[in-house]
């Protein structure tokens, strides 16, 4: 029995040998002027068409897009988008549409912009909309994973505010439930439980429309430094933070039973705040500390000591930010797991996570069924109840997009802060009718083609 007690010392795991390895300088973005500003924010966001990242902006505050192709140096007059007049604190891409990015400021403003394909060729200073509802800076911002046009934002007036974007209008305004400073918040996988971690030293699970408590946690971590927190498979919640003799450590929570912890493991005596990114289709949780050059890796499971650590990617230089690809984006024929954008002083590194295998074929057991950029509920259902369980898409065959992005819709009564690239609802009969009438012909002209090569076939 002692015999094969001891032989089971490696748990068996298909994510034991992932490595990182950053991509040859050519391929990364040069002379790039990071933000210097003083905020636990990831300052990049990226998706399969661009990357974002936060820059230093005299006079205001400013982020950069690029095309993801557009590696090597950037040249010092590359545009930004500039419109905030105080420095830009976060930015997000919107989960189903590649051209709209959220960007919260200083100045208490949150607004959504729109970036054409191929990037800008201009100062970008007018956003598709603003919304204004803060009265200090705006630090945090996330979007509704399923529910089209929702975003939810924080600010330092301890205020949660979930707006209908298209509408440009605060529809859950949550300012009785922090006491103090907001550090994290994030959605759960169907957005339909919101969890934050506050100065106050506490953790709390909140339904969204109705801006009530579900669950509370009391001093998660000892210490005072920030906490960060997110939601793991099975409505698990990770959480890191500080010891009282200010070690790093990361916890795994029941919310349901958030007495104990499942496991709570200290990690070293670093000072930055951890940032978790969490992949629900590996089970892994990568840790990346602001002023770090590591990101540590564990993956997630059911079975004690449930947290189990994988490895870690080290590099010589600190990272001031780090962006985090959606699955969609990755290169599925390389096993490519994770891809991360870290931003240096001046400089954007990818970093690629990778799980060695030797076959070209498809590797299904890496890649599950993902979530998709189609959202499956609109903000005013969502606002009115209806729960949105994600779209997932295949990986198989590389992603190729079915769907065009959804328009971003603005209503009419928004008219004077969109531009004109933004598209209206197709909401005309005439329109509708042309579009069916077009789909007839297609079908027809289909059905002739298929006819066409069966003729052909037979004759052969």
């Amino acid at each position: 029995m002692e015999f094969t007690m001891s032989r089971k010392v490696v748990r068996s795991s298909k994510f034991r040998h992932v490595f990182g390895q950053a991509v040859k300088a050519d391929q990364c973005y040069d002379d790039i002027r990071i933000s210097t500003m003083t905020w636990d924010s990831n300052f990049c966001s990226v998706n399969p068409k661009f990357v974002a990242m936060i820059v230093d902006a005299s006079g205001g505050g400013a982020f950069m897009v690029l095309p993801l192709n557009k590696t090597g140096r950037i040249d010092m007059s590359y545009p930004t988008v500039c419109g905030h007049t105080g420095p830009v604190l976060d930015i997000e891409f919107c989960p189903h549409n590649d051209n709209i990015i959220a960007s919260g400021s200083e100045d208490c403003s949150v607004m959504i912009w729109e970036i054409p394909d191929g990037g800008l060729t201009s100062m970008l200073t007018e956003p598709v909309v603003k919304l204004e509802g803060h009265s200090k800076r705006v630090g945090i911002l996330s979007w509704h994973p399923t529910a089209h046009n929702v975003l939810l934002s924080a600010g330092s007036d301890n205020v949660v505010i979930l707006w209908n974007v298209a509408k440009g209008e605060a529809v859950v305004r949550i300012d009785s439930v922090h006491p103090d400073l907001i550090y994290s918040a994030c959605w759960n996988r169907d957005g339909s439980m919101v969890l934050t971690s506050c100065k106050d030293k506490k953790l709390r699970v909140l339904d969204p429309r109705k801006g009530t408590v579900l669950y509370e946690k009391e001093k998660p971590h000892e210490g005072s430094r920030p906490v960060r927190a997110v939601f793991v498979s099975g409505g698990k919640i990770l959480s890191t933070g500080f010891s009282r003799m200010s070690e790093r450590q990361v916890a795994l929570w029941d919310p349901t039973n958030f007495g104990e912890p499942l496991t709570l493991q200290e990690l070293d005596t670093g000072s930055g705040v951890l940032l978790p990114f969490f992949d629900p289709d590996t089970g892994i949780v990568y840790l990346c500390g602001k002023g770090d050059s590591s990101i540590r890796y564990f993956e997630v499971t059911d079975e004690a000591p449930y947290v189990h650590y994988l490895s870690m990617y080290s590099s010589k230089e600190s990272q001031k930010g780090m962006g985090y690809m959606p699955k969609r984006g990755l290169e599925v024929n390389k096993c490519e797991i994770a891809r991360f954008y870290k931003l240096l002083e001046r400089k954007c590194e990818p970093i690629v996570m990778t799980v060695p295998r030797k076959s070209d074929l498809f590797q299904e057991d890496l890649y599950p069924d993902t979530i998709g950029p189609e959202p499956s509920v609109e903000a005013d259902e969502w606002f009115n109840g209806k729960e949105a369980p994600p779209v997932l898409i295949s990986l198989k065959d590389g992603f190729v997009a079915t769907t065009k992005a959804k328009e971003f819709k603005v209503h009419k009564s928004l008219l004077k802060t969109t531009t004109a690239t933004a598209v209206g609802q197709p909401d005309s009969s005439g329109e509708v009718q042309s579009l069916r009438k077009e789909v007839q012909d297609l079908k027809a002209a289909l059905e002739e083609l298929t006819n066409r090569v069966k003729e052909l076939e037979t004759k052969n």
